[in-house]
């Protein structure tokens, strides 16, 4: 592993969450700008990116999907199942349990994740990145709404199914099994918008931070606890599973290396979206991010 580049990696990241920061101070953004940025990230720019995803040079190898797809859903259904046991553990307060289940299931796998895991496993290691991860779109719209607005699953509501990010994870399963290749006036648009979704996330985020007192970024015990999950327990768990069940050794590696990443910034959006405080998130993903600077190595080796 290359450990100049996953430095390089979070150095961009936080350039980018620090520029956030400081446009929030200078009052170029905020308030209704964020809440507005955040709904545009999620209906339009995110959908281009998952579509987008299935538009490169080199077209997937078909075969592998069903058994990646099953990993990584066998993946996303543990974790969900331990985000409603593990909150009731931690020392965090009742009204927070659903952010901590969010952040304990998503993680940062955009941004942080392929690079990451490109940089150990090499390059040709993405495409089992992209299908372990499809799972992770599909919950992170269902699941991942129902624990930031504390709905219960009896609430659910079907409608979305079909949002724009749902639908586009729809549309790449199938661009994918059929071997269709996007002309360039199709990809190339959908590549510029879905490259927005990064950068306009982390910009958010950084905005997020600088209206928090900085004594509470932080965090506190419920916080730490949670990394410690996120970051280690909880990816060193699903490897060992994973390869007990039988699994390939490489996608049980990347696989965890995955789960292994920071809290997903989707997080903070959705709680500016559906008016929920974004104070816990947002010192969720900060904290997750500034410790994952030591724990993708850590579990880099011990999976190695």
């Amino acid at each position: 592993m290359d450990i100049t580049q996953v430095a390089t990696q979070m150095a961009v990241l936080f350039a980018l969450v620090l520029a956030g920061f400081i446009s929030r101070k200078c009052g170029l953004v905020g308030g209704e700008f964020d809440k507005r940025l955040s709904n545009f990230i999620i209906q339009v720019t995110c959908p281009c990116l998952i579509v987008s995803s299935t538009m490169g040079d080199t077209m997937p190898d078909r075969s592998h999907i069903p058994a990646l797809l099953g990993v990584g859903l066998l993946t996303y259904a543990l974790l969900i199942v331990l985000a409603y046991v593990l909150p009731r553990l931690m020392p965090i307060r009742r009204s927070e349990r659903g952010m901590y289940s969010f952040m304990l299931t998503f993680a940062n796998v955009g941004f942080i994740g392929y690079p990451i895991v490109a940089s150990i496993f090499g390059q040709s290691a993405v495409f089992y990145a992209c299908v372990l991860n499809a799972p992770n779109t599909l919950t992170v719209f269902i699941w991942g709404i129902m624990f930031v607005t504390g709905q219960r699953l009896g609430g659910f509501r079907w409608q979305l199914l079909c949002s724009p990010a749902m639908i586009a994870t729809y549309l790449s399963i199938l661009i994918v099994a059929a071997g269709w290749r996007a002309p360039e006036v199709v990809a190339r648009p959908l590549s510029l918008l879905g490259g927005m979704t990064v950068p306009g996330a982390l910009l958010v985020i950084g905005s997020s931070m600088a209206a928090i007192p900085a004594r509470r970024m932080v965090g506190n015990a419920g916080t730490y606890t949670m990394c410690l999950f996120r970051l280690l327990l909880l990816p060193l768990a699903v490897y060992y599973l994973m390869t007990a069940i039988g699994a390939d050794h490489l996608v049980a590696a990347i696989n965890a290396t995955l789960i292994g990443m920071p809290v997903a910034s989707f997080g903070t959006m959705f709680c500016m979206k559906y008016g929920r405080d974004e104070t816990v998130m947002t010192q969720g993903t900060f904290v997750s991010t500034l410790l994952s600077v030591a724990s993708i190595p850590l579990l880099a080796m011990l999976i190695g």
